[in-house]
């Protein structure tokens, strides 16, 4: 018998690649990691060939999965098309966006976000993960994010500049700062934190030294402690005034820290533009 080539396990394939990883692909297709994964190793028994391989965290398509995922798409296209003439074809499953992004300035970016991929992307589903950088940039490579906003200079080639984060310190209302002679108290993300470093960095350029008082894993917390008058927070000065918080223009300024917009390989290139500009415009 010839061998055949399954339409179930091609729509497989054109999955991984449209969302970006197995993970992803299972998701969309509403079936396990594993089932996703048998239905390639269906398709390289038939061919005879390897159509993917490892490529770091993530996976890539060889030579031959490229050519049979270019006839892949031609023949769901064909079989989809027929289907749908016959009046026997089932509606797309709407397509999921998530957008990745760390804590800073979230609370004003995100409603901007939403009404922009609502109008760019009216036919998708938008929901976001808000993480560390380092936990963002690995979801990227392993496709369970589509594009996120991190803070840094663009270094990756699917990254692009976006824009500055103002920064600005902040205290409880009552707070008053120590003499200079003596530590000033700071409340800080746990390291590694681009931010943490940039208010030890400022403060140690004018000499004035500073003890982490009070540190957390999340934004949330060193709100809280800061609010709490344990000490002094650089945050995002983007938006409204934290509630509970001050703006303390007593200490040395500090340095915008560049944001860029990275994407997940095959994510459609409008995705990074449409975000980097509603970022570039809010913070302008």
């Amino acid at each position: 018998m010839s061998s055949v080539l399954d339409i179930t396990a091609l729509r497989s394939l054109i999955t991984i690649a449209d969302s970006g990883g197995f993970r992803r692909a299972a998701e969309s297709l509403c079936v396990s990691q594993s089932a996703v994964s048998q239905h390639v190793r269906r398709l390289e028994k038939t061919v005879g060939r390897p159509l993917v391989e490892p490529d770091g965290r993530a996976t890539r398509f060889t030579h031959e999965g490229e050519l049979l995922l270019a006839a892949a798409r031609r023949i769901l296209a064909l079989h989809d098309g027929t289907l749908e003439q016959l009046g026997v074809g089932a509606p797309a499953r709407p397509s999921t966006i998530t957008v990745g992004a760390t804590e800073h300035a979230a609370d004003h970016l995100l409603p901007l976000w939403m009404a922009a991929l609502t109008a760019g992307f009216p036919d998708a589903r938008v929901q976001f993960r808000l993480d560390r950088g380092a936990r963002l940039t690995e979801a990227l490579d392993q496709g369970a994010v589509d594009v996120a906003v991190l803070i840094g200079s663009a270094r990756a080639a699917a990254s692009r500049p976006a824009g500055a984060l103002p920064l600005a310190w902040y205290a409880a209302a009552g707070w008053t700062p120590p003499p200079p002679e003596r530590p000033l108290p700071l409340v800080a993300i746990n390291d590694p934190c681009t931010i943490r470093s940039q208010a030890l960095s400022t403060l140690a350029r004018v000499g004035r030294t500073a003890w982490v008082v009070g540190e957390a894993g999340h934004l949330a917390g060193v709100l809280q402690a800061a609010r709490a008058g344990v000490g002094v927070a650089l945050l995002a000065d983007v938006g409204p005034v934290p509630p509970g918080l001050v703006r303390r223009d007593d200490l040395p300024p500090v340095d915008p820290e560049p944001l860029h917009i990275r994407t997940r390989r095959g994510a459609p290139p409008q995705l990074a533009e449409l975000i980097g500009d509603t970022v570039v415009a809010a913070l302008a």
